[in-house]
C-alpha cells in the first residue's frame, strides 16, 4: 500500500520560501567579506568536499541545525549565540528554505541563499576546497 502524502516536498518549500528571507547569489557575494555576517552550509560533508565551500562558511550538517542553534541543548555551537546575520544554504535552496522556517519556527532569526551553493558557483562566487589528506 502507497502512502499518499499531505503536502508534497515541493509545496513544503514554497511554504517556506513564502515567511522567510531569501537572499540573492549576488547580494550574498557581495555580502561574503562582511564580519557581521555568517554564511551557513547544511550540505553533506561529501557535497563541500566534492564541490567545494563558500570560503569563511560554517558547517552545519542538516540533521544537527536545530540542536546547534538552541542554547538548551547539549549540542549547541557558540557562533549561534553571537549578533550576526546567518544566511543558510544548501546545494539549491530547498533544504536550506525547510531549515529557516523551522528555525524561525524555533525564534532563530536567519535568512537563506534563495537558489544554493549551485547558483554560487555559477555567477563565480570564490570557492574554497578542503586540503586532500594523505
Amino acid at each position: 500500500m502507497m502512502n499518499k502524502l499531505k503536502r508534497s516536498s515541493a509545496e513544503m518549500v514554497a511554504e517556506a520560501k513564502a515567511k522567510i528571507e531569501e537572499i540573492e547569489t549576488v547580494d550574498l557575494i557581495a555580502m561574503a567579506n562582511d564580519p557581521d555576517v555568517v554564511i551557513v552550509d547544511i550540505r553533506d560533508i561529501r557535497e563541500r568536499q566534492r564541490s567545494g565551500y563558500i570560503p569563511g562558511s560554517v558547517h552545519a550538517p542538516r540533521g544537527m541545525v536545530e540542536f546547534w542553534i538552541d542554547p538548551e541543548s547539549p549540542y549547541f555551537k557558540d557562533i549561534f549565540a553571537e549578533d550576526k546575520k546567518f544566511v543558510f544554504h544548501c546545494a539549491s535552496g530547498w533544504r536550506s528554505a525547510l531549515t529557516v522556517a523551522t528555525l524561525q519556527d524555533m525564534g532563530f532569526e536567519a535568512a537563506h541563499l534563495r537558489e544554493g551553493f549551485t547558483s554560487w558557483e555559477k555567477q563565480n562566487g570564490p570557492i574554497e576546497f578542503p586540503e586532500k589528506k594523505n
